[in-house]
């Protein structure tokens, strides 16, 4: 257990910089979008898009699930200490289907098929914001 608290922290800092991630990819896709006509702009998008999903969200997110395995690893018990850790992997499992959507509207976006607006996106936006505060009340309150 003398290294439960470092894979918190790491764990935390990880959560931190996926959520990044899961707040901001969505947000290019709308610029992605409501700027379509000016193509100079939407290739520098698609840059960030990539490197944002590829070079931060995906590191970020299995930083996430590795620290949280290693977590539960170090202290199974927690499955005994009520119902907020499963509702709380059950957000996470969701954020995880909600990273690969945002990758499956990359790829979709780069080849220009995607048909979803701008406003879609701005909607879509608040998924993660949702979720993370499910995954923090549970986490910090503990209320079930």
């Amino acid at each position: 257990m003398e290294y439960y608290t470092w894979i918190l922290a790491f764990h935390v800092m990880s959560f931190m910089s996926w959520m990044a991630m899961l707040f901001y990819q969505p947000r290019l896709y709308v610029y992605h979008q409501e700027h379509s006509d000016n193509q100079g702009f939407v290739e520098v998008v698609k840059i960030q898009e990539h490197k944002l999903y590829a070079y931060i969200g995906v590191p970020a997110m299995w930083a996430t699930i590795i620290s949280g395995t290693a977590m539960i690893a170090l202290a199974p018990e927690l499955f005994k200490t009520g119902m907020w850790l499963h509702i709380k992997l059950t957000a996470v499992l969701l954020l995880v289907a909600y990273h690969f959507s945002l990758g499956w509207f990359k790829k979709r976006l780069a080849e220009g098929k995607c048909t979803k607006s701008g406003k879609f996106f701005r909607a879509y936006n608040e998924v993660p914001t949702i979720l993370m505060i499910i995954i923090v009340i549970m986490v910090v309150v503990k209320p079930v």
